[in-house]
């Protein structure tokens, strides 16, 4: 039956006639659509939904079915609001700095594969990659705080630098035991080398890598929180002390940049550690290289992805914001220790198993 199902026709046939400019334009559009819409989907499951959940109310109920629509009222209204600049600001940095952020954004949904096809690219060094453009919403995000000439803003910037800077290690620390095991740094390598493995012997669902990489699960977790200046890392935008820090001088569709950098960032992180540990878009009993897993693939990508951003959100809602020397504390005597013994086991039973 599987070989039935594995030479039925692929979508992704049809796209690889084409000519490169045209996969090129399709694929951006393709991601383009993508990060609002997966904004929009976390953004009303978990911080809506969710979290009226966890506070014992109904959240958002008037616009659409269950308030369903509630999030695309918001956005329109953003986007009728005035684009104002500060009189003493930088126009073009100030202008420019949510769409770095946003921009991003969009490179880290290049990499991350849903198929055995489905991806936009299949880079060699795709887990280098996404690293290293995670780190670009960095400088849109110290624009943001210089450019504004608000002392709040310039605060926000400097706080979202230290704290992204300080976790950027942990990231990185927390993926190498992935890379030791898999022996690859390309994301769908990674992700057949769980197919393709065994669990003492017993294949049936091949061997995701959380079970020997939990540690290095728990504290990627962890990272990309800080990443996400989520609570309880939300230091950078802290409300109570510095008034939003480095979003406070934007409004209208500017604004709008930001919350769809944030929750798009939240989504395809959440893809990322669904690739490094949970299997990614391998489903049991199907051939790696079966057309349909092109079409399944996406679907179980969203419920792992889904069950990720679970975590993270719970997370954002359950525990009061660190102060900074907490937060640094954590970053380096608590995560990285435990990220670099991580990685020394998972050496030493590289080499001897």
């Amino acid at each position: 039956m599987i070989a039935v199902l594995s030479s039925a026709p692929s979508a992704v046939g049809v796209l690889a006639d084409l000519s490169y400019w045209q996969q090129t334009v399709i694929k951006a559009g393709v991601v383009a659509v993508v990060i609002p819409t997966a904004a929009l989907i976390l953004g009303y499951v978990f911080l809506l939904k969710m979290m009226s959940f966890v506070q014992s109310r109904l959240g958002p109920m008037e616009a659409g079915p269950h308030g369903t629509l509630q999030l695309l009222a918001d956005g329109l209204k953003f986007l009728q609001k005035e684009d104002i600049f500060p009189e003493k600001s930088d126009r073009f940095v100030f202008a420019a700095a949510p769409v770095m952020v946003l921009v991003s954004t969009f490179l880290l949904y290049v990499a991350l594969p849903v198929g055995p096809d489905a991806v936009v690219s299949d880079l060699d060094a795709g887990v280098f990659y996404v690293l290293a453009v995670s780190s670009l919403s960095v400088v849109g995000i110290l624009m943001a705080g210089w450019a504004s000439a608000n002392k709040y803003a310039l605060i926000g910037g400097l706080r979202a630098a230290g704290q992204l800077i300080a976790y950027e290690l942990p990231l990185v620390l927390a993926v190498v035991g992935v890379i030791i095991q898999a022996g690859t740094l390309n994301l769908q390598g990674i992700v057949l080398a769980q197919a393709n493995g065994e669990i003492f012997g017993w294949g049936a669902i091949g061997f995701p890598y959380i079970f020997t990489q939990f540690a290095g699960f728990l504290i990627f977790l962890i990272a990309i929180q800080a990443e996400l200046t989520q609570p309880p890392f939300d230091m950078p935008v802290a409300e109570s002390e510095i008034v939003g820090g480095y979003q406070v001088e934007y409004t209208g569709f500017r604004f709008l940049f930001f919350f769809m950098g944030e929750f798009g960032t939240a989504f395809v992180f959440a893809g990322i550690a669904s690739v490094l540990f949970l299997g990614g878009w391998y489903v049991p009993g199907f051939d790696v290289d079966s057309n349909w897993l092109n079409l399944l693939g996406p679907i179980v990508m969203l419920v792992k992805i889904m069950a990720v951003s679970f975590l993270v959100f719970w997370f954002r809602f359950t525990y009061p914001r660190f102060r900074e020397d907490q937060l640094q504390k954590l970053a380096w005597k608590v995560l990285i220790p435990v990220a670099l013994a991580n990685i020394v086991i998972t050496g030493i039973l590289k080499v001897a198993v």
